[in-house]
């Protein structure tokens, strides 16, 4: 059932004028492919979802689907707080021909351990897409347990879970609940081989976007055996990791990318542009590490 082992970058969605700019997404959906990723996900949390209307959501999504061509699979976001709303759009994300769907727990309202297994429950019998949970406490003030985990995990139609709690003790947890094939994904960028040790099967990015190739190869050394490389990978990166959520993502990722001359310097409040403190941060960070050169906008 897993839908990819490896990188899989969390898009951004760039803007123009207020507007999904699908030049740009088009740049970098080929920037992504051309750079060896293992597979995309579109419109999750750092893609601005929860700004973007249904409509905007399936145009991004179908267009990503279109310019990958099969060339990677493309996952969906979908998630909401109502689980009628939650169906919908993850329904639509498979008509538009999603590989598979990204859910996030229900937030605001929050919900039990016995809730959220219903509601994922709901969900995935009424899809044929594979489904791919999402925790993220820091955000949705709900954790999926690890025995929750492992109740889903026998669902036929749920794959995986991207964990992002940062808790390892948790994910280690996880690991005691689920079969093998059940697809363990680091949501957190500064955690991807701790992950692996634990028989992760990769990261779903939010750096993949500024370095795509070296998320890859990451995780690529890992499943050769290559520990000792898959290690200094994650420590070599580990600056521009903390650089790239020194602010709320997808703040920081998305200046990094204006930076690199990939997007405009744009956002969908309540997101805003970066601080100049967190600007001249990053561009120190990616000067460093050879991303851009020193004369790129001055400010």
């Amino acid at each position: 059932m897993s839908l990819f082992q490896g990188a899989a970058t969390a898009l951004v969605t760039p803007f123009k004028d207020g507007k999904p700019d699908l030049e740009a997404l088009s740049r970098l959906i080929e920037f992504q492919l051309s750079n060896g990723i293992d597979a995309l996900v579109s419109c999750g949390t750092t893609g601005e979802a929860s700004t973007l209307s249904l409509e905007e959501q399936i145009q991004i999504v179908q267009f990503t689907i279109d310019k990958v061509h099969h060339r990677v699979p493309v996952i969906a976001g979908a998630g909401s707080n109502d689980t009628q709303v939650a169906l919908t759009k993850a329904k639509a994300m498979e008509y538009a021909g999603a590989d598979g769907i990204l859910m996030v727990t229900p937030y605001y309202n929050k919900c039990s351990q016995k809730g959220l297994i219903q509601h994922y429950t709901y969900i995935a019998d009424r899809l044929k897409s594979p489904v791919i949970l999402y925790s993220v406490a820091s955000r949705t003030g709900v954790n999926i347990a690890p025995e929750t985990v492992g109740v889903l995990a026998r669902h036929p139609n749920i794959c995986g879970i991207k964990e992002a709690s940062g808790n390892i003790s948790q994910i280690v947890e996880i690991s005691k609940y689920v079969n093998p094939g059940f697809a363990l994904y680091s949501g957190n960028d500064d955690q991807v081989i701790p992950i692996m040790a634990m028989g992760g099967s990769g990261v779903i990015s939010t750096c993949g976007n500024v370095i795509p190739k070296e998320m890859h190869q990451m995780t690529q050394a890992w499943f050769d055996g290559d520990f000792k490389t898959a290690a200094g990978l994650q420590r070599e990166y580990k600056t521009l990791i903390d650089a790239l959520f020194c602010e709320v993502n997808p703040i920081p990722v998305k200046a990094a990318l204006w930076l690199m001359d990939m997007i405009r310097l744009e956002y969908r409040l309540p997101l805003c542009t970066p601080s100049d403190i967190t600007l001249d941060r990053l561009k120190n960070v990616l000067m460093g590490y050879g991303l851009i050169s020193s004369d790129k906008h001055d400010f």
